[in-house]
Formats: C-alpha cells, sequence, structure tokens
C-alpha cells in the first residue's frame, strides 16, 4: 500500500497552472525522481509535496487520509536549491558532529559557514536532512556542486534512509544511483 498518495495534483505558480492531473504513490522506502526540463514544474511540485506552494487541485493523501498541512510538515525534510544555512554559525552548531561525519564533513564541525566552500555548504544542508530523522524526503537537485566522492556519499545515504522505510522525491538533471526508483517525467 502507498504510504504517500497524489491524485490529480494542479498547481499554480503565479498566475500560470504549472502542473495538472500528477497522480502517484510512494510506498515506504520508495524514491520517485523527478524528470524535465528547466520550468516543468518539477521544484513546484516539490514545493507542494512540503506544503509549501498549495494545491489548485487534487488530493494528497497520507496512509489514506488527506494531509494536513502541519501534522505532515513533521514528516518533511525539505533540501531546496538554497542551501539554507547561516554563514555565522559553525558547522557542529547546525547539526550533530555524527551527521557532519556522515558527509565527511566532520573536521569542519568547529569551522564557521561563511568559510566552507559552495559544495561544503551543501553538504551540510543535506546533514541537516539526514540529522532531522523525517520520514520523507524532498530533494531539488541534491547533487548540486557536489564532487564525485560526495554524490557517492549521497547516494548512500539515500540508500540507508530507504532501507529503514524512509522514502524520497527528488528532482534532478544528473545521475543518481537509485535503486528501482519511480521516474515522473514533467
Amino acid at each position: 500500500m502507498h504510504l504517500l498518495t497524489a491524485e490529480k495534483l494542479a498547481v499554480f505558480r503565479g498566475e500560470r497552472l504549472v502542473l495538472n492531473g500528477i497522480s502517484f504513490g510512494l510506498k515506504a522506502g520508495g524514491f520517485l525522481l523527478l524528470r524535465g526540463a528547466n520550468g516543468a514544474g518539477k521544484s513546484t511540485l516539490l514545493r507542494a509535496l512540503a506544503g509549501l506552494t498549495p494545491l489548485a487541485a487534487g488530493a494528497l493523501l497520507w496512509d489514506g487520509l488527506p494531509v494536513e498541512r502541519y501534522s505532515h510538515a513533521e514528516r518533511v525534510a525539505w533540501l531546496g536549491h538554497n542551501d539554507a544555512v547561516k554563514a555565522a554559525l559553525t558547522a557542529a552548531e547546525h547539526v550533530p558532529v555524527a551527521a557532519l561525519a556522515a558527509v565527511g564533513l566532520e573536521r569542519f564541525a568547529d569551522i564557521s559557514v561563511r568559510l566552507l566552500s559552495a559544495g561544503q555548504k551543501r553538504r551540510l544542508a543535506i546533514a541537516r536532512v539526514v540529522a532531522s530523522g523525517r520520514m520523507l524526503w524532498l530533494l531539488d537537485e541534491p547533487t548540486t556542486g557536489l564532487d564525485a566522492a560526495s554524490v557517492a556519499r549521497f547516494g548512500a545515504l539515500c540508500a540507508a534512509h530507504r532501507a529503514g522505510g524512509g522514502m524520497i522525491a527528488a528532482s534532478t538533471h544528473t545521475p543518481l544511483d537509485a535503486t528501482d526508483a519511480q521516474e515522473l517525467s514533467l
């Protein structure tokens, strides 16, 4: 049975209907890979799944019941285009050192985030998702700015999350090692 179900979703971005009739289901351990050209609606769909953008039509269900925005937020870990890290804080002030180790940043625990490279900031943002303990990871272009080793580490983190029953919906223009992922082309 699907834990997360989208039924004929329609979403506006401003005055423009970006998505219409989008349906899919995700089981525990599932991975939904969103593909499409720039502007196709991948980010818009992820924002709608997170409750950040309202639905114009359709239904989003969790375990067969309509999603309520505030209770749903407790299930979701969000990674958008912006890393959403605070430059004045150290890496360890963002997440526990174990999460930093998961993304290979443990030696930067006491370093101010403003001194980190773009790829390191992205890894810190991924560490925040990992440390969240949330069941549903919504990831918008998660590997942007990452080197090959970091992409491989990210793939292992996703596999571990799924093996524990977690679910992932991610947009990407680059290959992701996502065994048995569903693909949704927009």
